[in-house]
């Protein structure tokens, strides 16, 4: 069986290079949308997303990033793309916050695919944002200690070749 959504999630792929055109924003509002409409527990939406097109600030959290992960100076953990979608989840909302906000950000990565914009998930918005650097900037978003970070989705257009699937694992699902 094959339909348009299964297509999409099929042929999704993480892109690592990005050009600096900003992300259409019409497109951009129809991702956000679709991250608002993953499932969450009880439906009590825990999750919220920022974005960030701010070059000067998505530098300065691409460093904190970088530092988390313990990569070599001048390395862009956020890869050059111009727009990032911070997912963030109060952890009093919901016991299942983190997953939650993992289901958004499933939500932003599909919906791009679907409208021609390139993605990639980023990890370690949790540490970065549970530093006090961190804290300090989500509470300038509005935001309180309660919210912690659940992803990084990158967006924008690759500047680099559509990379092909890796082949699927054999045992990937055991039916009993």
């Amino acid at each position: 069986m094959t339909n348009e959504t299964l297509e999409c999630l099929e042929t999704r792929r993480s892109i690592r290079k990005y050009q600096s055109k900003q992300v259409d924003e019409e497109a951009l509002q129809a991702i956000l949308k679709a991250g608002t409409y993953a499932p969450t527990g009880a439906g009590r939406q825990a999750p919220v997303i920022v974005v960030v097109q701010d070059q000067e600030l998505l530098k300065k959290i691409s460093k904190m990033n970088a530092a988390v992960a313990g990569v070599p100076e001048g390395m862009d953990p956020f890869y050059g793309a111009p727009t990032v979608a911070f997912v963030l989840a109060d952890k009093t909302a919901a016991p299942s916050w983190m997953e939650d906000g993992a289901l958004v950000a499933g939500n932003i990565l599909n919906a791009a695919h679907s409208v021609g914009v390139d993605s990639c998930y980023i990890y370690r918005a949790k540490e970065v944002f549970s530093s006090d650097e961190g804290l300090a900037i989500i509470k300038e978003w509005g935001l309180d200690e309660n919210y912690i970070g659940v992803a990084n989705c990158i967006l924008g257009y690759r500047d680099c070749d559509y990379p092909d699937a890796a082949p699927r694992k054999d045992n990937y699902v055991i039916r009993v």
